[in-house]
């Protein structure tokens, strides 16, 4: 057994088959996968890693597991193992290249099942009698167990909030985690929280909610990203990045290659390496679009060029950004009370209120080069029939 020291939990206890998966070039990799892919240029020091955040699920997985008698040792060993590897399948900068990588692809970042089931992490595997089929449905959340490490409240999320919000240094990461996991149970085999940890579960839920305009998907972070992506599309259809490869690559090889690039995506580098960012032509929310403005996500590029070719400049210098619809998977976890099981929004008043107030965060981008912000904001606006809407600030504007 040995123990390294983490910021967020303190020592971590590894085991010999927890080292063995450590040791593994799919798990190094990880170490230089940034958890929050660019928000670096919105907070310094969020330059945390897929690997740090690995080790943290593994560790609170280690906790609650501890609590559960009905969980074998075999099965014990699996989860672990299923949250330790549970982000092997990111690319680089994680969730911005999930989308892309997922288009070409067609598999998401838990979608690895044939990971596990070669190379030396296979190896590891069968050398300890692990199944990796089981793992595999561990990490989608597909079997009882795996509801520890995803479902409405898991232990991915407990640790990535907190961890978040320590290396990014805003004031939303107070998870009463330790609470949380003593007080989750199962019952009728769904993992359930008990009224001993309502007040926790709202903590998390409240956290995640601050987090979302603060850190997730404030404007910079949207608007770099936007542009990385932009560019890795570029490179991969002039064929200088292969998509079914980018499961190997790292940042660092991404924005290399990216650099290399003597057109487009070299622009872009060099804009996000100088932070010489495109800039918000129109930025609204609900209250100003219709809810079906979601529709266009599916042919973002031909409304760029429509829009672009009105105002008469190049395609590229318009890059519109249109995220989901806002969901919290977390309002739907199972809080047991008096024998009988509700969902965490009719438990909590204080969550009910959240639904609304959620979607209020909801922001669409449409970004261009500093000179043609003006003119290209008003064509856009145009385009998208954007209310005219009296100025609210709100807490998470300031």
């Amino acid at each position: 057994m040995k123990v390294v020291r983490d910021p967020v939990h303190g020592y971590i206890e590894l085991d010999e088959l927890t080292l063995s998966l450590i040791d593994t070039p799919l798990m190094q990799r990880l170490r230089r996968i940034r958890q929050l892919g660019l928000s670096n240029l919105v907070y310094p020091g969020a330059n945390h890693t897929r690997f740090e955040h690995s080790l943290g699920a593994l560790h609170l997985a280690t906790m609650l597991t501890a609590n559960i008698d009905t969980v074998t040792m075999d099965e014990k060993n699996e989860l672990l193992v299923a949250s330790l590897l549970h982000d092997i399948g990111h690319g680089p900068l994680s969730h911005v290249t999930e989308d892309i990588i997922s288009h070409y692809t067609r598999r998401k970042h838990d979608d690895i099942k044939h990971i596990l089931k070669e190379g030396e992490i296979s190896e590891v595997l069968n050398n300890h009698g692990l199944n990796p089929t089981n793992i595999a449905k561990h990490i989608k959340g597909e079997t009882a167990l795996g509801q520890i490490l995803n479902s409405e409240i898991d232990v991915d999320r407990m640790d990535y909030l907190v961890r978040d919000a320590h290396y990014t240094g805003v004031a939303f990461g107070l998870v009463d985690y330790v609470r949380l996991i003593h007080e989750m149970q199962f019952y009728e085999n769904k993992l359930v929280v008990t009224m001993g940890g309502l007040k926790a579960a709202e903590s998390l839920l409240l956290s995640r909610f601050l987090m979302h305009p603060s850190v997730y998907y404030h404007h910079v972070s949207r608007i770099a990203e936007t542009m990385c992506v932009r560019a890795i599309k570029y490179l991969i259809e002039n064929k200088s990045i292969d998509p079914f490869e980018m499961g190997n690559m790292d940042d660092s090889r991404v924005f290399e290659t990216m650099r290399n690039d003597e057109g487009y995506a070299g622009d872009l580098a060099q804009r996000i390496d100088e932070r010489r960012l495109y800039k918000r032509a129109m930025y609204v929310g609900f209250d100003a679009v219709d809810e079906n403005v979601i529709r266009h996500r599916i042919n973002i590029e031909r409304v760029e060029a429509e829009i672009a070719d009105v105002v008469g400049i190049d395609p590229e210098n318009v890059l519109i950004d249109i995220p989901k619809t806002p969901e919290i998977a977390e309002m739907k976890a199972l809080i047991k009370t008096d024998g009988k099981m509700l969902h965490l929004d009719e438990a909590s008043h204080v969550v009910a209120t959240l639904e609304q107030a959620h979607k209020d965060n909801w922001r669409m981008g449409v970004y261009t080069p500093k000179e043609y912000r003006d003119v290209v904001g008003k064509v856009a606006k145009e385009y998208f029939d954007v209310k005219k809407t009296t100025k609210q600030f709100r807490l998470t504007d300031l």
